[in-house]
């Protein structure tokens, strides 16, 4: 954002409370993320970014920032403290291919050394990059803000024509207007436990299936590990690093006492057969980090001349990586605000617009999530409403693409005419299910609000919880990208999806 703003000709001054490098949570990418970061680098001109849009040209431009493949997301359901057992039908798992092959792939990215990219970036196009410093006696004008940036005891006032927040859930404008939190309706409390490790042994091949070939190398995604009230996620980079923690319900988090750090993780590893055997080895590099509230929602977005980003409006979940493509959706949208102009006679307009679509979305994700919490003792109806995410997900990078973003404009197609509503609806539906009987019915709902979009198919279940990616996919449904074969096949050129079959 602050290289965007630079780009425009604004004066950017970049305030950093911490320091860099270091870790800090979310850090798995996803197709649109990653095509949002690309047209971002294209329109403002920041072509050292651009190569951190895919693995492959990602790894011969920066090798030494460290990096993950991300070929798709995997789950797998466990059941605590039950012994793993063969599972040749896929039951207990779901594997969603992201890329054909590993050149064009998405990534995890190793936020130590990418977030220090991003600032030493952002410091050479001019930005004024201060760290180690506070920022106190924030306050708004009718032209702009001021505020006193203080370090090693000096401090310096300033005054801005505009400010952004970025520093995260429940950060630096929430604290400082003492703004309530804004509810997340069917939402369950939740809390997670983290660290990196190292000397962790990934398999690979599918959990209970090693004799079938799955539509990518299974460890080579985020990786979910689900049981009754949680989830594990575990992301490996290419530096010896594995990232890895719960996120869980507080009703499921109470008997695992997550509030005490690696021995709730080691309670963790012994009911779980399959991850104690994965981390038999392994060695937190780092403090376990506990988070007791993880999700999280502010009851104001913007004010007259500041903005909160997506990432420091609202937090829900790491699951399905939703955090980057929210985030990246809004900087695209307060850069073309601050790109018209602050004295734009419709700037107020579109700055409440752009707090509107934001909280949105994020109730929109938190509705999704919600109702996976919910299911993740029902595996079956878990898997399904997974794949409504992906449908709409596929759907909307694959619009973009096309150029016709028109057809998706809003994260997980919520404003969508027919989709948006029903996907509501379902969601709203699967988070009180109670018996065998309303699981049919919200699963055949599912189904039939996943065939009206589904371009890559996700509602073809001879596949059996297994989704390559595959391009007659895209092709027998041109029609509901109001595209033709042709248009399909040259997006697809364009995109490298062809590249592995032409070496």
């Amino acid at each position: 954002m602050a290289m965007i703003a630079k780009r425009q000709g604004h004066s950017v001054v970049l305030v950093e409370r911490g320091k860099h490098p270091r870790m800090t949570i979310g850090e798995s990418s996803t197709p649109l993320a990653n095509l949002l970061l690309d047209e971002l680098a294209i329109r403002y001109d920041l072509p050292a970014i651009r190569p951190l849009a895919k693995w492959g040209i990602w790894q011969r431009t920066y090798p030494h920032i460290g990096c993950g493949i991300k070929r798709g997301f995997t789950f797998y359901h466990h059941e605590l403290g039950r012994p793993e057992v063969p599972d040749p039908d896929r039951l207990n798992q779901l594997l969603v291919a992201a890329s054909p092959h590993d050149e064009i792939a998405d990534t995890h990215w190793y936020r130590a050394d990418f977030d220090l990219f991003l600032v030493d970036q952002a410091r050479e196009l001019g930005v004024d990059y201060i760290d180690e410093a506070r920022t106190e006696n924030f306050s708004e004008r009718t032209d702009g803000v001021s505020f006193d940036v203080v370090r090693r005891e000096e401090t310096i006032g300033y005054r801005a024509r505009f400010a952004i927040d970025a520093t995260g859930p429940r950060g630096l404008l929430h604290r400082t207007f003492q703004l309530p939190e804004a509810s997340l309706p069917g939402y369950p409390a939740t809390q997670a436990l983290y660290s990196h490790f190292s000397g962790v042994s990934l398999p690979g091949t599918p959990i209970g299936c090693d004799q079938e070939v799955p539509p990518y190398p299974p460890e080579q995604a985020a990786v979910h590990h689900v049981f009754d009230g949680g989830w594990v996620w575990v992301l490996r980079f290419n530096n010896g690093i594995t990232s890895a923690g719960v996120a869980a319900t507080e009703e499921a988090a109470r008997p695992l006492r997550l509030d005490e750090g690696e021995p709730a993780w080691n309670r963790l590893l012994d009911s779980i057969p399959t991850l104690k055997g994965q981390f038999a080895s392994a060695r937190p590099e780092l403090p376990f980090a506990y988070v007791p509230r993880l999700s999280f929602l502010s009851s104001r977005v913007t004010g007259r001349r500041w903005a909160m980003l997506p990432s420091a409006a609202g937090f829900i979940d790491p699951m399905l990586s939703t955090g980057f493509p929210l985030t990246l959706l809004g900087v695209s949208r307060l850069a073309a605000i601050l790109g018209a102009g602050l004295t734009a006679p419709n700037f107020q307009s579109e700055l409440q617009s752009y707090a509107t679509k934001t909280t949105e979305e994020l109730l929109a994700t938190s509705r999704l999530i919600a109702s996976l919490y919910a299911n993740m003792d029902n595996f079956p109806v878990f898997k399904l409403i997974s794949l409504l995410y992906f449908t709409a997900a596929s759907y909307s990078e694959t619009a973009r693409r096309l150029g016709k973003s028109h057809l998706a404009s809003s994260f997980l197609l919520h404003d969508h005419p027919s989709f948006g509503p029903e996907c509501r609806q379902i969601l709203e539906r699967a988070m009180h299910l109670t018996s065998d009987r309303e699981s049919v019915i919200v699963t055949r709902d599912i189904r039939q609000a996943i065939e009206s979009i589904d371009i890559a198919g996700l509602s073809d279940v001879t596949r059996k919880g297994w989704y390559p990616v595959n391009a007659e996919d895209l092709l027998q449904s041109a029609v509901k990208l109001e595209s033709t074969r042709d248009e399909i096949e040259s997006m697809l050129l364009a995109c490298g999806f062809y590249r592995a079959e032409a070496g």
